[in-house]
C-alpha cells in the first residue's frame, strides 16, 4: 500500500474496533517520517462487537467519544476497518486492461466472483500489476464490502460528529503498517490474533499475496481458563498473559494453551502451505505476529517451533519518532503489537 510521504493532506485518526476493545492513534508526519501523537484503548462489553458486526452501535459509540475525549483529540477525520464474514478479498487473474475498462469489467462481472448480491455490496480493487513485459495478464485485488455493515459504521461515526474518510481492511491496514517498518523484498506471514478472529496476510516482495479470516481468537483461551477453575474473566485474562502467577493451575492451563494453540497453528499452516505451493522458489523468511492475543504467554515459541519460521512481535512504531515525554515508552512498547491495524489506518492521508 502506499506511503504518500510528500502529500500535503491531513492524516485521519486510526480507530480499529475489535470484539474486545477498540484501539485509536493519531500521527503526524514530519520530513521523511512520521511521529506518534496521540493513542489508547477501551474495552468493549462482551458482545457489542460481533465478528466485525456493530450489535450495539450506541455504546461502541459511546466508549469511542470518551476515548477521544480522554486523549483530547480534537480532529474529526477518521477512518476504520472491517473484516469477518461481511468482506470477501480475493485475488482474480485479468487481461491487461486500462483502469477505466477494469473497473467497469468488475462492476459487471462481479457477481462472478463473489457470493453476495453485487446491490448489497460495496466493491473496490487494485490492479497488482503484475504482468511481465511479455505477459497479457494481471493479478488484481478485488475487496467487496456489504454496504449494510459498513452504513451501520459510519452511521454511528456520523452520529459522534466525526467524518469517516476512509474504510480499509484489517489485512491491508496491517500490511501498510508493515511496509512501513521493513523491507519490501521479504517474503512474510502478517498475523495479526484478535480476541475472535485471526487476520492472515502473506507478503511476496511487497504483494499481498495470500489473505483470510479465520474465526478464532484468544478470547477462547480465556474463556476455557475461566471456565477450568471457575474464575472472574479478568483473572482469567491475567493467566492466560502471564501477569499473575499459575502456580498449582500450570500443568492444566498448558494443555488449554496446547489445545487451542495448535487450533491456531493448523490455520496459520494452511496459509503457509498454500503460499509454498504457488511460490516455491521464494520461501518465507519470517512470521510477524500482532494483535492482543500475541502477548499470549509463550505463543512466539510455540509458533517458532511449530511453523519453523522466525517469530517477532510486530512493533508499528519501530521507524517513528515519539515524544517520550508525552507518551510512556514502556507502555507503548506494550500495547505496539495490539495498535498494528490502528496504526496502519492512521498511516494514510485524508484526501477529502
Amino acid at each position: 500500500m502506499n506511503l504518500p510521504f510528500l502529500s500535503r493532506e491531513d492524516l485521519v485518526i486510526g480507530i480499529d474496533i475489535g470484539s474486545h476493545a477498540i484501539k485509536v492513534c493519531q500521527l503526524q508526519r514530519t520530513d521523511k517520517a512520521y511521529a506518534v501523537v496521540n493513542l489508547g484503548s477501551a474495552t468493549l462489553p462482551e458482545g457489542a462487537v460481533d465478528d466485525g458486526t456493530l450489535s450495539d452501535p450506541e455504546v461502541v459509540g459511546g466508549i469511542i467519544s470518551e476515548l477521544f475525549k480522554n486523549l483530547k483529540i480534537k480532529k474529526k477525520k477518521v477512518g476504520f476497518s472491517i473484516s469477518g464474514y461481511s468482506v470477501i478479498v480475493k485475488k482474480i487473474n485479468l487481461a491487461v486492461m486500462s483502469e477505466e475498462e477494469l473497473e467497469e469489467h468488475i462492476q459487471s462481472e462481479a457477481e462472478q466472483y463473489i457470493p453476495f448480491d453485487i446491490d448489497d455490496v460495496y466493491l473496490d480493487f487494485q490492479d497488482l500489476k503484475t504482468n511481465e513485459d511479455d505477459d497479457d495478464r494481471t493479478d488484481v485485488m478485488l475487496v467487496a464490502a456489504k454496504k449494510e455493515i459498513v452504513d451501520d459504521y459510519l452511521e454511528m461515526l456520523e452520529n459522534l460528529n466525526l467524518r469517516p474518510v476512509i474504510v480499509d481492511v484489517d489485512g491491508f491496514a496491517l500490511e501498510n503498517t508493515y511496509e512501513y517498518n521493513y523491507p519490501k523484498e521479504e517474503n512474510v506471514a502478517l498475523v495479526d490474533i484478535g480476541a475472535s478472529k485471526m487476520n492472515i496476510n502473506i507478503i511476496s516482495e511487497g504483494i499481498s499475496v495470500v489473505a483470510r479470516d479465520i474465526v478464532v481468537g484468544s478470547r477462547q483461551l480465556t474463556e476455557q481458563i475461566q471456565s477450568a477453575f471457575d474464575l472472574e474473566f479478568e483473572e482469567a485474562e491475567a493467566l492466560k498473559l502471564g501477569h499473575i502467577p499459575a502456580e498449582e493451575k500450570q500443568e492444566e492451563i498448558e494443555k488449554i494453551f496446547s489445545s487451542t494453540c495448535t487450533q491456531w497453528v493448523l490455520e496459520i499452516k494452511k496459509a503457509i502451505d498454500l503460499y509454498h505451493s504457488n511460490h516455491p522458489d521464494a520461501p518465507l523468511t519470517r512470521l510477524v505476529l500482532s494483535g492482543g492475543g500475541s502477548k499470549v504467554s509463550g505463543l512466539v515459541d510455540f509458533l517458532a517451533s511449530e511453523t519453523n519460521l522466525e517469530v517477532k512481535l510486530f512493533n508499528p512504531f519501530g521507524n517513528m519518532t515519539v515524544n517520550l515525554k508525552k507518551i510512556d515508552p514502556d507502555y507503548l512498547n506494550s500495547v505496539g503489537p495490539e495498535m498494528a491495524i490502528a496504526t496502519g489506518i492512521a498511516i494514510r492521508p485524508s484526501v477529502i
